[in-house]
């Protein structure tokens, strides 16, 4: 059966259908990861969006459950060149196309993604729309399409506790939509992890008397979350805080910075972040659209660059005992090259809050 991508800008791409039935309309963005799409398609940072990837074949390894960053996939549809009918691993547990279909999420492949890719590298991300017929697109719809109230729509309902073998430190987390793996690296930290709504109040984290404070990464427009921004503003020097991704930008926003939104964003495992410090660059995962202004950081020193395009990668804040970064230390499937950040936090809790390294 075909399938439809209609484009904000009109153009339209003849593909045939695979996944759930229906039709979607959201951001259409791309990916460049070579394999973690079982962590994309489920990571919440998604979340109003429509994945497309950039690799020409999905699915030859399966999708295996216990890889998943979240308990669903929160993207709006599925866009592949191709995709892998019969996945060999001894691992896996169903096929992709399976996999859409209990998440009832709509898939697209036979397109051109490199032609995609191109319109948005040179355009910028536009909404659009995944249709079984295209004459009944109404435009105007699809251009007034934003998304809102994404991190409500991600975060947890109610607090949960994760815990260690043997618990030496205690972290309070706050979900904006966090990936699955910083709650295990945590964990393998040996902290005892109170994972809070993102609602939570400031004196309800004084409550819990944690070690320090993470964080965590997820969807949407980061100046948008007045009050998360506020709570954040509120607990800075009460203990450590580690910022990852939206928790880095909602921590420069309560610092007083600016948030853009970037022409197409930072989406795959490829990402070259240079440390400012030591002049190292290193490999990073990433999956944002907006950054910090690095001119309007006045708290606190810009501590990484992306070195493509120069944009804010990290901020320290000596004086609060907060580090912040904008890429995933903890990515899964993706580069191990920052997986370090994780010790430094836990030496923030042992002793200090000094966040330079």
């Amino acid at each position: 059966m075909h399938r439809y991508i209609v484009l904000e800008n009109g153009k339209v791409f003849k593909g045939l259908a695979f996944g759930a039935e229906g039709d979607a309309r959201g951001e259409l963005v791309f990916t460049t990861g070579m394999v973690g799409y079982v962590e994309t398609l489920t990571d919440p940072s998604y979340y109003g969006q429509i994945i497309m990837q950039t690799f020409p074949a999905i699915g030859n390894y399966g999708v295996m459950y216990e890889d998943m960053e979240s308990d669903r996939a929160y993207c709006r549809a599925y866009v592949v060149n191709d995709y892998c009918r019969h996945p060999s691993n001894f691992r896996t547990d169903t096929d992709i196309d399976t996999f859409l279909k209990e998440q009832g999420i709509p898939g697209v492949y036979g397109v051109d993604t490199r032609a995609i890719t191109r319109a948005i590298r040179s355009e910028g991300v536009m909404n659009a729309y995944i249709v079984s017929d295209p004459g009944a697109v109404d435009m105007s719809a699809l251009a007034a399409y934003r998304i809102e109230n994404a991190v409500e729509s991600v975060t947890r309902g109610k607090e949960e506790i994760f815990e260690p073998e043997k618990a030496e430190y205690t972290v309070a987390l706050f979900d904006y939509g966090a990936k699955q793996n910083i709650i295990r690296s945590l964990v393998k930290h040996n902290a005892r992890v109170v994972c809070v709504p993102a609602g939570t109040s400031a004196k309800r984290i004084k409550d819990i008397a944690p070690d320090g404070i993470m964080l965590s990464n997820g969807p949407g427009d980061p100046a948008e979350n007045k009050r998360e921004i506020g709570v954040i503003a509120s607990l800075f020097g009460y203990k450590p805080i580690f910022g990852i991704c939206l928790g880095h930008q909602l921590a420069a926003l309560a610092a007083g910075a600016k948030t853009v939104k970037l022409k197409y964003g930072h989406r795959g495992a490829n990402q070259p972040v240079k440390q400012l410090a030591t002049g190292r660059t290193f490999i990073t995962s990433q999956n944002h659209g907006y950054a910090v202004d690095p001119d309007s950081v006045k708290t606190g020193k810009v501590s990484y660059l992306n070195a493509n395009d120069f944009t804010c990668e990290g901020i320290d804040y000596p004086e609060f005992g907060a580090m912040t970064v904008q890429f995933h230390p903890e990515a899964t499937a993706g580069p191990t090259d920052m997986r370090g950040l994780f010790d430094a936090f836990t030496e923030m809790m042992k002793g200090g809050t000094d966040a330079s390294r």
